[in-house]
């Protein structure tokens, strides 16, 4: 590779073991019901040469983020490290320990308090709690930190939870299908399978929770006084995440970097689904930290990955990691106005030397061509301006036609065989997808489409990328595992508002079984106090604030936590009513279901 950077070079090795003072005892981490829900052994066998089977930068990245245990950043700030996707921090005040980002899942966060506490001081409270951005991996495990009733500052950026809990409903079955393939969760570990995302192993299994923050950041120079320890907060909003924020700690000479920089390219548009993000704001808001907290800071952190320490190091990082973001956003939209579309930049663009020799700036987690892609469809949308890509058949009329026009299948796989052998796999990837969508049920062309994802998942320097093929490749075979996560936890839900919870219903209407049906419905909420009308017209399902035309014909008064339990059991009891409950049964009968397992490699 041309400006690959050094294998020689140590430096992530030595960042990443600095500072380590011990483990978990017990490798598993387990629910109540003693299922494993985060196994800290799982990867022992990367501590072994790059196989044939590995991208050997992927499997370097891998080894470096296997490395688990607690881990002292700079005084009175630590981290846990390897007990999940994300990392755990804690940071020591008068009284006790301020918490940054607590994991996705309650038992693996209780597990890193517990080692926490065991190295450090087992009595020390937990005085607040951070979420640095309003991704999963950096809130779902808060109650296995927080004790049930406790009253402490839990801080959050503005707009937290607005994106936190939407991100996980409304197309929370979707991205959560999707990020099985992205994160391989499901897959084997091994040499041959599943051995990182990248930017953490995978994700965990365990309890997603969420406590409502109470206290917001509203603006960059904020400052607040936790415990004994000053923050100074930095709001990033559209960066890594739609609400997210770095912070200082001046007394310490500490900067976290929540999301924003990590030893890796990152996603523009996650490939298990999420809006576009915007390169161009994130490189301005990487300039603003540098220019606000570099100079002061003797070390820098983040919510994955290991530390960078000395300020001329740190500045040097977020300077590259900023020029990665502008020169993908800057270089692609160059090329857009020259008339080239998202497939063709990605195919074109190159990185500068020095990025490209930079082991951070590696697309272990985002990936060049598919940042790429993404920029495109952030400013040009799906369609390329080619009129033949403006009205083109869907997949599966596609295939049966491609199919035909080429001969029949029979004359199909022994020329895909040949694109297999000649290591051609991306076309023969395409052309072996055309076969399995004509007909699912050919079990051949399935076992060469596996081989081949198989062979592009061994390649892949990117983890997301190896994980999807591979999963793919699974799923062909026979292997399709059900979702083990559920993103719409309880405490997801609890934290959505009424307007929030009656969108989501609304996204649910089968609108062509309900073209004829017009139902009005008044809700009166007594905590929070609240009127909402839903009127059904049309397909739509429709929230008013005044009540004004026709006459409900059901009038339903409770509490938001009682129209929750309406959702979940599809019945009035219990609840004061007045009017004709058929209006909500008729309702009910034409919202449809999703389908958290739903095919993807296959029609």
């Amino acid at each position: 590779m041309a400006n690959q950077p050094s294998f020689d070079d140590r430096t992530d090795f030595d960042n990443a073991d600095r500072g380590y003072l011990g483990t978990a005892s017990d490798p598993r981490i387990t629910d109540e019901t003693g299922r494993v829900v985060w196994d800290l052994d799982a990867y022992a066998f990367l501590d072994a040469d790059a196989p044939e089977t590995a991208d050997p930068s992927l499997w370097r990245q891998s080894q470096l983020n296997a490395k688990h245990g607690l881990y002292e950043v700079t005084d009175g700030i630590y981290q846990v490290r390897g007990f999940d996707l994300s990392n755990i921090t804690f940071v020591e005040g008068d009284e006790g320990v301020i918490v940054i980002d607590p994991l996705i899942s309650v038992e693996c966060a209780e597990a890193a308090l517990a080692l926490y506490r065991e190295y450090r001081d087992e009595n020390r409270p937990v005085t607040a709690v951070i979420y640095s951005h309003s991704h999963v991996d950096h809130f779902g495990g808060v109650r296995g930190v927080v004790p049930e009733g406790a009253d402490i500052p839990i801080i959050a950026p503005s707009g937290f939870l607005e994106h936190a809990v939407s991100e996980n409903v409304y197309a929370g079955t979707a991205m959560t299908r999707r990020s099985i393939f992205m994160y391989g969760s499901v897959l084997g570990r091994g040499a041959d399978g599943q051995i990182g995302t990248g930017l953490g192993q995978t994700t965990s299994t365990g309890t997603i929770s969420l406590i409502e923050p109470n206290t917001y950041v509203t603006e960059t120079g904020h400052e607040e006084l936790i415990d004994g320890v000053r923050i100074r907060f930095q709001l990033t909003p559209g960066t890594e995440a739609p609400s997210e924020m770095n912070f200082f700690f001046p007394d310490r000479n500490a900067l976290c970097m929540a999301e924003n920089a990590t030893h890796t390219l990152h996603n523009v548009l996650t490939l298990r689904g999420a809006l576009v993000r915007d390169p161009h704001v994130w490189a301005n808001y990487l300039t603003e930290a540098i220019e606000l907290f570099a100079a002061d800071s003797d070390v820098l952190f983040a919510s994955h990955h290991w530390p960078t320490w000395g300020t001329e190091k740190l500045t040097t990082f977020l300077s590259q990691q900023r020029d990665l973001y502008a020169y993908l956003h800057d270089q692609t939209l160059r090329m857009i106005n020259q008339g080239y579309t998202g497939i063709e930049i990605a195919e074109r663009i190159q990185l500068p030397p020095v990025l490209e020799s930079a082991w951070h700036a590696r697309g272990y987690y985002g990936s060049v061509s598919h940042n790429v892609k993404a920029i495109y469809q952030r400013y040009m949308g799906w369609y390329d301006g080619n009129p033949a890509h403006l009205w083109e058949l869907p997949p599966e009329e596609s295939a049966a036609k491609h199919v035909e026009f080429m001969g029949g299948a029979s004359v199909i796989l022994p020329k895909a065989q040949e694109a297999y052998d000649a290591g051609e796999f991306r076309w023969a990837a395409q052309v072996l997808n055309y076969v399995v969508f004509d007909d699912p049920g050919d079990t051949d062309a399935r076992e060469l489409l596996a081989r081949v994802y198989t062979a592009l998942g061994h390649g892949a320097e990117n983890g997301t990328w190896r994980n999807f093929y591979l999963q793919g490749a699974e799923e062909l075979r026979g292997n399709k595992v059900p979702t083990p996560i559920d993103t719409a936890s309880p405490d997801v839900m609890n934290a959505l508002s009424i307007g929030q919870i009656f969108d989501s219903v609304a996204i649910l209407v089968d609108g062509p079984r309900a073209w004829d049906t017009e139902l009005v419905i008044d809700w009166n909420f007594t905590d929070p106090v609240e009127k909402v009308r839903l009127t059904l017209k049309n397909g739509i399902l429709t929230q008013h604030a005044e009540r004004e035309g026709a006459e409900a014909s059901l009038t339903v008064t409770l509490t938001k936590a009682q129209l929750l339990q309406v959702l979940a059991t599809r019945s009035l009891d219990g609840i004061d009513y007045e009017g004709d409950p058929e209006t909500l049964t008729t309702l009910f009968g034409l919202l449809d279901e999703d389908d958290p397992d739903f095919d993807i490699v296959t029609p």
